[in-house]
């Protein structure tokens, strides 16, 4: 399994990073991506890739939730990072509505530049999405999407913007969020494109049931594996075939 959105470098992990680490090797996981918030972030996700070489895999971007005032500083910091060396994507980027509507203008401007940056990198952009599914869609139709890869990182939307996402011919990630009962996504998750879904954690957030409420951890990605390959009908294993060899796709890296 490959966990393709993980924040294993927060301070959550300060205690037990290195056990965390193996609880993820023992069951599977070979390979997790770390997407980036900010400026407070990087040396902290550079150290733990560091740390795994090979193993955590560093984004480089500027989260919708921080850009604030000083967005034009944070994506200096962003582009210089990009400018000295390779990274396995742009992320991670978006729109978010749900803590705050006054910001959609600077967000909207913070997520063209970055797009931008993503078609010269020749990089693919993984994209947080919450209370902005129209407002997004709105930015990639007027940007263009040609040699474009993009993943809507924690989907958790309807049918409707999953069939513009098909359209897009963009990626999905599956989460933790699948797991719970107030959710919508079992009933619509046969209409995604096999060979376009992720397995991801957001760890430390959203665990999965049975672990919900407590850290998240990219061990956990078992439970929505097996969640998901029982909604889809298929073999864990399949599921785990299909979802990796998506993710090696989508970062190439």
């Amino acid at each position: 399994m490959i966990d393709s959105h993980a924040h294993i470098y927060l301070e959550q992990f300060d205690e037990d990073q290195n056990e965390m680490i193996e609880r993820a090797k023992k069951v599977g996981v070979s390979k997790i991506y770390m997407p980036n918030i900010d400026s407070s972030s990087i040396d902290r996700m550079l150290k733990t890739e560091d740390k795994y070489k090979s193993y955590c895999i560093p984004m480089m971007g500027l989260h919708p939730c921080s850009v604030k005032s000083n967005f034009e500083e944070e994506l200096k910091i962003v582009e210089n990072h990009l400018s000295n060396r390779k990274w396995s994507a742009i992320g991670e980027i978006g729109l978010d509505l749900f803590w705050d509507k006054s910001t959609l203008e600077i967000q909207i401007e913070a997520l063209k530049i970055q797009i931008e940056w993503a078609k010269q990198y020749n990089l693919p952009i993984v994209l947080h999405c919450r209370d902005a599914f129209d407002e997004l869609f709105d930015v990639l139709f007027e940007i263009g999407t040609d040699n474009l890869k993009g993943v809507f990182h924690c989907f958790t939307g309807d049918e409707k913007e999953l069939n513009t996402i098909n359209d897009l011919d963009f990626y999905i990630g599956i989460g933790g969020v699948f797991t719970y009962k107030k959710q919508n996504l079992t009933n619509i998750i046969h209409k995604a494109k096999r060979n376009r879904i992720l397995l991801e954690t957001d760890s430390p957030y959203l665990a999965p049931v049975p672990k919900r409420g407590k850290r998240n951890e990219p061990s956990y990605l078992e439970f929505t594996k097996m969640r998901l390959a029982e909604v889809l009908e298929i073999e864990p294993d399949e599921l785990e075939d299909i979802s990796s060899k998506n993710c090696i796709d989508f970062f190439n890296y």
